[in-house]
């Protein structure tokens, strides 16, 4: 069977762990909250039998990889420019980019930014949409409140120290929750509780999902906390400002977009015009995936149909 590898590398101004198989073009896998490299391990072996070097990096404030003090260290400017010095440091001129969650969103912006050093995107969950007028937790808030649970996560301290008080049932309670088996997900807090309250204790595990995979996860979190985790979220205003130069700008690189059915983040702007093949700002979209019964864990949920697609469209580049 095909060997998972890992090792660190130094990407700007982190040291970066990564986990690669294969050889061959170069994707890059990035994972979304609150997961790790390990959330590609069907991905990671399809991809390099299928003749691909596959490199799924813990992302800053993750894993194995380094976990800068400052919020402001969390930018989208930062975590593209960690997939473009990671290309740089495995050799490479290009890669495809592959993302999930908060990943898609830095692989979208990477094509964005980057299209030079990128050579295709897929996104899963994430979708891209043309960049709003106004910032956008103003406008989250005044759609759906002071609980929506980003607006919740903005509070430094507050959620940090609900998720690292049981890092295992954090996990195990997200993964669930998300699901397919755990849809619907309504992503308000209640008034004087947290945000586990928005996932239910689950009676089973997801038969995608087992203890070992959770013991995976449960050490990383337990090792690291989430606050870096979080700081993602605590740049969403500066990532609006820091993109302006890109304001009606498109993605020009060839786009693969897959997204389940029962997952609330192809609600999100441009997820409607991706699955339906309109979106205006990604033209080059090849083609959009919806797999039936699917949550928002995409590639941990249908292993077999994400590597069928993923495959497909690589070998059509």
């Amino acid at each position: 069977m095909t060997e998972i590898t890992h090792r660190h590398v130094r990407v700007g101004d982190i040291r970066m762990h990564v986990a690669e198989a294969g050889s061959g073009p170069l994707v890059i896998l990035l994972h979304g909250f609150p997961e790790s490299w390990y959330s590609w391990r069907h991905q990671l072996v399809a991809l390099a039998e299928a003749g691909y070097h596959a490199v799924a990096p813990d992302q800053r404030g993750y894993g194995g990889t380094d976990r800068p003090e400052a919020v402001d260290d969390y930018t989208i400017l930062h975590t593209v420019g960690d997939v473009i010095g990671l290309i740089t440091a495995l050799g490479e001129e290009q890669a495809v980019v592959a993302g999930h969650d908060w990943g898609s969103g830095v692989a979208w912006h990477s094509a964005l930014m980057r299209p030079d050093r990128v050579r295709a995107v897929i996104a899963l969950g994430g979708p891209y949409g043309a960049r709003p007028a106004t910032a956008p937790l103003a406008t989250m808030r005044a759609h759906a409140g002071e609980n929506f649970y980003v607006a919740y996560l903005q509070h430094p301290g507050v959620a940090d120290r609900e998720l690292a008080q049981d890092p295992r049932a954090t996990i195990r309670r997200a993964l669930h929750g998300a699901s397919g088996e755990g849809y619907p997900w309504h992503p308000i807090v209640p008034q004087g509780g947290g945000l586990l309250d928005t996932w239910p204790e689950p009676d089973k595990l997801p038969g995608w999902l087992t203890e070992e995979d959770l013991d995976v996860y449960a050490a990383d979190f337990q090792h690291t906390g989430f606050t870096a985790a979080l700081n993602w979220f605590r740049n969403l205003d500066r990532n609006w400002a820091l993109t302006s130069p890109w304001h009606d700008a498109v993605i020009t690189p060839p786009a693969l977009y897959i997204t389940g059915d029962r997952d609330s983040a192809a609600n999100l702007p441009g997820g409607k015009e991706l699955i339906a093949g309109t979106s205006a700002v990604v033209p080059n979209l090849r083609q959009s995936v919806v797999l039936a019964g699917c949550g928002h864990w995409t590639q941990q949920e249908r292993p077999d149909a994400v590597n069928a697609a993923f495959i497909s469209f690589l070998d059509s580049l």
